[in-house]
């Protein structure tokens, strides 16, 4: 199957971020991010950008491997399981009537893919500041740094269960919101563009933060790669 056929059997509706449309617009915001995650019509597990150690002390080198080689490499596989399931369906080789449960796991697996290929490169042991260009953008419509940090951080602590806290570029609007993400593809709005993604499942800080959400968030702001954030953003306008 080829990118194209991969993308016609994802469907337009059924990833979160914006369904099949956003992801569109997220791999071109994210250049070669995203196109990493995608191989020779199958879904694959991008090695991290840095070593597993870069982010300490904020993030160990523990639970980077188990959340990178484990957790999101089992998205990976899902994923792909539901790709080859929906395909059977058109072949004739499944009934139909199991479309309900493979287009669910394709949009929690290939969502829970999207997101996390996104979340490596939203980090950096050089973590910069928000371009120029991005920083108007801030202050126009969340009107400071400082204020989307208390905006996103209360998002992602307020995620009930596992989830995330997204911040992304609208094209109707023409500018930046903050919503949450339960799981990986519920309480989206459709079409928003990911350009900073805040991954509060507990596989992301439990080995390091236990229960205190709130303490890893306030960490995670010490690793956020401005510069591949405004990147996206740039390209995403």
């Amino acid at each position: 199957m080829d990118r194209r056929g991969a993308i016609q059997a994802l469907g337009l509706g059924t990833l979160a971020i914006g369904g099949l449309s956003g992801i569109a617009l997220a791999q071109q915001a994210g250049g070669n991010v995203l196109a990493a995650g995608f191989k020779d019509g199958a879904f694959v597990l991008p090695p991290l950008p840095y070593a597993p150690d870069a982010l300490d002390p904020h993030i160990d080198a523990e639970t980077m491997t188990l959340h990178h080689d484990k957790h999101h490499a089992a998205y990976v596989k899902g994923a792909n399981a539901a790709l080859d399931a929906l395909r059977e369906i058109r072949e004739g080789k499944r009934d139909a009537g199991e479309i309900k449960r493979w287009e669910k796991d394709l949009a929690f697996n290939g969502s829970g893919h999207v997101l996390h290929t996104l979340f490596w490169t939203n980090m950096s042991p050089q973590p910069g500041q928000p371009s120029d260009a991005l920083q108007a953008a801030i202050n126009r419509d969340l009107g400071s740094l400082d204020a989307l940090k208390t905006q996103l951080s209360a998002a992602a602590g307020a995620v009930e269960g596992g989830g995330w806290g997204i911040l992304g570029y609208h094209p109707m609007t023409s500018g930046l919101l903050i919503v949450q993400a339960e799981l990986h593809q519920n309480l989206t709005v459709q079409g928003l563009v990911p350009l900073l993604v805040l991954d509060v499942w507990e596989h992301a800080y439990y080995l390091k933060y236990q229960n205190r959400r709130t303490d890893y968030i306030a960490a995670w702001w010490n690793v956020v790669n401005w510069p591949e954030v405004s990147a996206r953003y740039e390209a995403a306008t």
